[in-house]
C-alpha cells in the first residue's frame, strides 16, 4: 500500500491501475484534503477521492453514488455499442443500395455483347439448318455445341433481365403484375444460393395479377427465397426442399415460400419484422430485409406473415389483393406485312459488332443498312431517303436515341412511327420518362431474333 507520504508512488500506482482496470471505477482513499494532490490523482485517472478517517454511513452513501455512476456508464456503453452497430448496418445497407444503382448500368454493358453473341449463334444455326447436310457426325457436334452455347446465352439473358427488373428506380409506378413471373425472376437471381442447399419445387396455380411495382415485389420475393436458402446447410440437397407456391383465395393472391431449414426460434418469432433485428453478425445480415419486405407488402394493401412448419422449417406467406380486371380496349389493328415481303431496315447502334451481327441475320429477309451516327441518319433523311423500319439503340454517346427521335420529329416526322427502340436498359431518368411518353415499340436486349422479325413485319404494315 502506498500512502500519502509518497505522492509520486501513489500517482504512479493510480496511473497503472487505470491503464489495467479499463472502465473500473477507481476510488482513492487519502488522509489529506490537499487540493493539489486530489487534482493530480484525478489527472492520473482516479474517478473520485474520499478522505480518511471516514464515517461508515458517509462512505456507504458514497459507494451508492459510485454504483449509480457505474450503472450510467454501462447504459451509455451499451447505447454507444448499439449506435455503432446500427451505423455499421446502415453503411452496409447504403452499399447494397449503391450496388442496386449500378446494376442497371452493368446490365446495359452486358446486354450489348450478349445480344450479338445470340444473333451470331442464331445466324450460324440457321445457315447450318438450311445448308445441305455436311458430314453427319461433325454436323451434329456443331449443332449441339451451338445449341448449348445458345442455352447458356439465354440463361445469362434471364439473369440480366431479372437484375434490370430489381434495379429499376420507378418505385412509385404500379401496374398489373404477374406474381409468378416476378417469382421466376427472383429464383433466377437466387439460384446460386438455392442449388447447393435444397431441391426447388414450384407449385403455381392460375392466379390473377396484383397491382404492384415489379421491382419492389421482386425485392420481397428475392429476400424470402434467399432467407429460405440460408436457413439450410450446404451440401444436403437431397434432404431439404424449398417450395414456392401461388394460389387465389377469397379475391386475394397468396404466395408462399416454405423451407425445411432450421426454423425460427419461437421466442424471436414476433420480432423478425422489427428494423435492424437479425440473428446474423454484422456484414452478413443488415436486419433490414424483412422489415423492408413488411413495409412494401403493407404499402400494397397486403400482409406478410410467418409460421413455424409442423415438422421443420418456416413458411412465409404474402397475401395481396388481386388487381381489378382491365377494361377491354377496342383497337383497330393493322395487319402485318405478309411473309416474304422485304423491308428497308436501318440499324442505328454505337456497338459495331451488334450492328454487323443484326445486319447479317436480317439481310436474309430484308434490305439492311446500318450506322453508328444519328447525324448520318438525319443527313439521309434530308436527302429524301426513307426506311420501313428504323431499329435504334436508346442510349448512345454521340447522339442518343431520344435526341435522334426528337430531331426526326422536325426533319422527317413521317419516319417517327417507323422507329423501334432497342434498349440494353433505360436506366437514366430521361430515357425512362421518354419511353413512358411515346407509343413506339421497343425491345429489350438481349431479344429473340424471331420476335424481332415478327415486330418488323408489323411495323412494315
Amino acid at each position: 500500500m502506498v500512502g500519502d507520504d509518497d505522492p509520486r508512488g501513489l500517482l504512479a500506482l493510480c496511473a497503472a491501475l487505470r491503464a489495467a482496470a479499463g472502465d473500473t471505477f477507481l476510488l482513492a482513499l487519502v488522509s489529506t484534503h490537499d487540493p493539489e494532490l486530489v487534482g493530480h490523482l484525478l489527472d492520473a485517472g482516479v474517478d473520485d477521492c474520499f478522505g480518511l478517517p471516514f464515517e461508515p454511513r458517509r462512505f456507504t452513501a458514497r459507494l451508492r453514488v459510485v454504483e449509480r455512476t457505474l450503472e450510467q456508464r454501462a447504459r451509455l456503453g451499451e447505447a454507444e455499442r448499439e449506435a455503432k452497430e446500427v451505423n455499421a448496418r446502415l453503411l452496409l445497407a447504403d452499399r447494397l443500395v449503391s450496388v442496386g444503382t449500378l446494376a442497371a448500368g452493368v446490365a446495359h454493358e452486358i446486354n450489348n455483347p450478349l445480344m450479338y453473341v445470340i444473333a451470331n449463334l442464331e445466324f450460324v444455326s440457321r445457315q447450318l439448318a438450311s445448308a445441305e447436310a455436311p458430314v453427319g457426325e461433325r454436323r451434329e457436334r456443331v449443332v449441339r455445341a451451338l445449341s448449348q452455347a445458345r442455352e447458356g446465352a439465354d440463361r445469362v439473358s434471364q439473369i440480366v433481365r431479372s437484375l434490370r427488373t430489381f434495379s429499376r428506380g420507378d418505385e412509385d409506378r404500379r401496374g398489373p403484375v404477374s406474381v409468378t413471373d416476378v417469382m421466376e425472376s427472383s429464383l433466377a437471381m437466387a439460384w446460386n444460393e438455392v442449388r447447393h442447399r435444397a431441391r426447388l419445387v414450384r407449385d403455381y396455380l392460375p392466379v390473377a395479377p396484383v397491382e404492384a411495382n415489379e421491382a419492389r415485389l421482386g425485392q420481397v420475393f428475392l429476400n424470402l427465397v434467399v432467407n429460405a436458402a440460408q436457413a439450410i446447410p450446404e451440401g444436403r440437397v437431397d434432404e431439404h426442399e424449398i417450395r414456392v407456391s401461388a394460389r387465389e383465395a377469397n379475391g386475394k393472391v397468396v404466395v408462399e415460400v416454405s423451407d425445411t431449414g432450421a426454423g425460427i426460434p419461437r421466442e424471436i418469432l414476433g420480432r423478425i419484422f422489427d428494423p435492424f433485428f437479425t440473428t446474423k453478425p454484422v456484414g452478413e445480415g443488415t436486419g433490414l430485409g424483412l422489415s423492408i419486405c413488411h413495409g412494401i407488402v403493407k404499402n400494397l394493401g397486403g400482409e406478410i406473415v410467418v409460421e413455424r412448419n409442423v415438422t421443420r422449417g418456416t413458411t412465409f406467406r404474402v397475401v395481396l389483393p388481386a388487381a381489378a380486371p382491365a377494361r377491354a380496349v377496342v383497337r383497330t389493328s393493322v395487319p402485318p406485312a405478309p411473309l416474304g415481303a422485304r423491308a428497308r431496315v436501318l440499324i442505328v447502334d454505337d456497338e459495331p459488332n451488334l450492328r454487323l451481327s443484326l445486319a447479317q441475320i436480317l439481310a436474309t429477309e430484308h434490305d439492311v443498312r446500318e450506322t453508328a451516327s444519328g447525324h448520318e441518319v438525319l443527313d439521309m433523311m434530308r436527302e429524301g431517303v426513307r426506311f420501313d423500319v428504323i431499329l435504334c439503340d436508346l442510349l448512345m454517346p454521340e447522339m442518343s436515341g431520344v435526341d435522334l427521335f426528337q430531331a426526326l420529329e422536325a426533319v422527317a416526322p413521317d419516319q417517327c412511327k417507323r422507329v423501334v427502340f432497342l434498349t440494353g436498359g433505360a436506366f437514366t431518368p430521361r430515357a425512362q420518362e421518354f419511353l413512358a411518353r411515346i407509343a413506339n415499340p421497343r425491345m429489350e436486349k438481349p431479344f429473340d431474333i424471331d420476335e424481332l422479325l415478327v415486330l418488323i413485319r408489323k411495323v412494315m404494315r
